[in-house]
């Protein structure tokens, strides 16, 4: 019986030390399989490899440990990568920006205007008030707008629609704040001015821009509705208002995605120094 005993137990420890190496080998092959993937920049397949080492060998310390350390090697990389996408992609969008610009006209007044405001050239901005229609302008953030000019009509319009011939149609949303809309009147005539932008504006330049071949009629919509053909010109304009818009607000992004990359690997750095003294 005693002999048995103590058979049964030396089988339980030859079954246990057997365990525990199963469990040390497959965290080591895994933590070797991320290390791989590390190396050939197949970052997602090895985090998934670091985070299985955590989920299924949970007593393996030293691979977790390593795992860790891995994962800041990650991190940094693919910041690191993030960056250099950033750079490249900024310089491309700049030669583009630097061509764009050609077609506009920038217009800033020192005096009450922090940023300035992209014009484009073949709908003049400053003759716009002779004739009905919309004229459009880029801010230097990237941020479009598009402004409903009527004259000789007192209707007291907040919105807009325009409309093709099949039947589609885009419309802004209702603007009765101030800020920069305008109504005044001469001595021979009324001027309402009205700036869409942001959610106000509703999707309508994109509408322009996608059926700018197309004829379209603004209606301008207050007290009663007068509507009037969207000329090629106008047309013209604010596509290219949208295209300078899309251009500038992707290039904000790149530059926040850059700086946003660049703050984490601060970060990685400050977080690797402290842990180095630690060790010390």
């Amino acid at each position: 019986m005693r002999n048995s005993l103590q058979l049964l137990s030396v089988w339980l420890l030859l079954l246990f030390l057997l365990s525990c190496g199963n469990r040390g080998s497959g965290a080591r092959a895994y933590l070797e399989e991320a290390g791989r993937a590390y190396e050939s920049g197949n970052y997602e397949l090895a985090k998934l490899k670091i985070d299985s080492i955590k989920i299924l060998f949970p007593e393996a310390f030293d691979e977790i440990n390593a795992g860790f350390d891995l994962m800041q090697e990650i991190r940094m990389a693919e910041n690191q990568r993030n960056i250099s996408y950033c750079d490249s992609m900024l310089q491309q969008h700049y030669a583009v920006l630097n061509e764009m610009l050609l077609l506009f006209d920038y217009v800033r007044d020192s005096r009450y205007q922090e940023f300035g405001e992209y014009y484009p050239k073949v709908y003049p901005h400053r003759s716009s008030l002779n004739r009905n229609g919309l004229r459009s302008g880029v801010r230097e953030n990237g941020e479009l707008f598009i402004e409903s000019v009527l004259s000789g009509n007192a209707i007291q319009h907040h919105q807009i629609r325009v409309t093709a011939a099949d039947g589609s149609f885009a419309e802004t949303g209702i603007v009765t704040a101030d800020g920069l809309n305008y109504r005044f009147s001469t001595l021979d005539r009324s001027y309402e001015i009205v700036r869409f932008s942001g959610r106000d504006g509703n999707g309508v330049a994109a509408y322009i821009h996608t059926y700018s071949d197309r004829p379209l009629t603004v209606h301008f919509i207050g007290n009663r509705t007068i509507s009037v053909p969207l000329t090629d010109a106008a047309k013209k304009g604010i596509s290219q208002s949208f295209e300078l818009s899309t251009l500038l607000l992707d290039i904000e992004g790149l530059k926040f995605e850059k700086e946003r990359s660049e703050v984490l690997i601060r970060y990685l750095e400050s977080r690797s120094d402290t842990q180095q003294q630690h060790k010390r």
